[in-house]
């Protein structure tokens, strides 16, 4: 047949062909197919390769596939990696997407780090660390063993335990090793906190000490309370030192010297917790920067502005309900911004620029679930069978880990958190050492610690 021919025949046909049926457009295409030999169906087929086969995303500009590939889920991005090596070159260099997503899981994102790859390696490992806590595999225990008698005190900071018995000593423990570094011969301690030189304990004696760890000699001793101290802090910079007791009473020491400062009063039952932190917010009564002392008895919070006079007044009392049932420590926490507090009713939340109720959470069986820390993102609970660790944002226990039967304690800190920055969201590197310590019948001191990635 002539070109001409051919091309008249050829319009010919595609107007008839357009004017059928895709019914009748698919039996044409069969007919046509049946009677082409390999040629016709080799050429057939490389067409329709690049007709239905086109690479979008190698074909589109980067900042339009970046856009398609935000409406996609993670897991679906992952399985779209599989696809080519362009596919999974364009797909992990999508930082917004992998940073979006590890927020999502709860995972700290450091803006400063310029690699696009980066962030879907950091998923990478969030999202197997997510699965260990949603699967209770997140965790393992072990145990400190040395003292002979009932163990009352925690206190942990960077690394190292303090434990305080009634075998009248204090010990020092590095938790990675379960080595102990530092012992000495104490009062019987109800409450400690040290730093590298000194130890501070609060004692059932009704005395407060501070102690030299090289030497294990007593530096100084406040006298002055007439019941048993379940609760200190200090401060270097301001040279002071708080305590509360069974007495009912808080008093302010001057760290160096041991003097008495002033005796707070107000409480009308045991005084088991005292905060003392710097503010982090404005209100009318307080700024930025001044030290604020909290301290807490069973039924209610009293707040003092601590660092601006020594003769201060109370700025405000908080309860949590009209039943007055607040708990007892360490279910207080303040960060200088919040004011957290778990009782029987549920977890309350202040904002400490209003004293206003943020929101109270209520998760299932509350009644017996105590607080050991809250962040920004997770909480650390606890109760008398299950470590809980609880997403903020949700309000929902995301993981749990089994305790043994711990020696209960009304009134101390037989146990306490360790790490606290994951609280404020994990990034893989502070998801490690210690969560959760408690005192045993036995005297040991029971710990769970992260276990490390897979």
């Amino acid at each position: 047949m002539e070109k001409k021919d051919f091309e008249a025949w050829l319009d010919n046909i595609s107007i008839t062909f357009l004017s059928l049926t895709d019914l009748q457009k698919n039996e044409t295409l069969d007919h046509l197919i049946s009677l082409s030999g390999a040629v016709q169906l080799r050429h057939l087929s490389n067409n329709l390769e690049i007709l239905l086969k086109r690479d979008f995303l190698k074909l589109l500009p980067l900042e339009l596939s970046f856009y398609l590939l935000k409406w996609l889920d993670p897991q679906t991005l992952l399985t779209c990696c599989l696809v080519s090596k362009q596919w999974n070159k364009v797909i992990s260099a999508c930082t917004e997407v992998w940073q979006t997503a590890c927020k999502n899981l709860g995972w700290q994102i450091d803006d400063s780090v310029q690699d696009s790859r980066h962030w879907k390696k950091v998923y990478l490992k969030a999202i197997l660390r997510m699965k260990q806590l949603k699967d209770h595999e997140a965790f393992e225990t072990s145990s400190l063993i040395g003292h002979s008698a009932r163990v009352y005190a925690l206190y942990y900071k960077d690394g190292l335990l303090c434990t305080g018995s009634d075998d009248l000593s204090a010990k020092l423990w590095d938790v990675s090793t379960g080595q102990c570094i530092y012992g000495i011969q104490t009062h019987t301690c109800a409450a400690v906190k040290f730093d590298e030189q000194k130890l501070v304990t609060g004692s059932f004696d009704n005395t407060v000490a501070c102690w030299e760890w090289s030497s294990g000699a007593k530096t100084q001793h406040f006298r002055g309370h007439t019941g048993a101290v379940f609760s200190v802090d200090y401060n270097d910079e301001l040279d002071v030192l708080v305590s509360g007791s069974a007495d009912f009473t808080v008093k302010v020491w001057a760290l160096s010297t041991g003097t008495c400062l002033n005796t707070l009063t107000g409480h009308t039952e045991w005084v088991t917790k005292v905060v003392l932190q710097k503010c982090k917010v404005k209100s009318v009564v307080h700024s930025p920067g001044d030290y604020i002392l909290l301290s807490a008895d069973k039924y209610e919070i009293k707040i003092w502005p601590i660092g601006r006079e020594i003769n201060c007044k109370c700025l405000k009392t908080l309860s949590v309900s009209e039943d007055r049932s607040i708990s007892l420590q360490p279910k207080l926490h303040f960060d200088g911004q919040y004011i957290v507090c778990s009782s029987a009713l549920g977890l309350y939340q202040w904002d400490f620029a209003s004293y206003d109720i943020l929101r109270i959470i209520k998760p299932p069986n509350f009644s017996n679930v105590s607080l050991l820390g809250f962040g920004e993102i997770f909480a650390l609970l606890f109760d008398n069978r299950y470590l809980y660790i609880m997403d903020l944002r949700t309000e929902k226990l995301i993981s749990r880990w089994p305790l043994p039967e711990y020696r209960k304690s009304k009134r101390g800190s037989s146990f306490l958190a360790g790490e606290m920055s994951w609280l404020n969201g994990l990034n893989g590197q502070n998801d490690m050492g210690l969560v959760f310590a408690t005192s045993m019948p036995d005297h040991s001191i029971h710990l769970v610690l992260w276990k490390e990635h897979g």
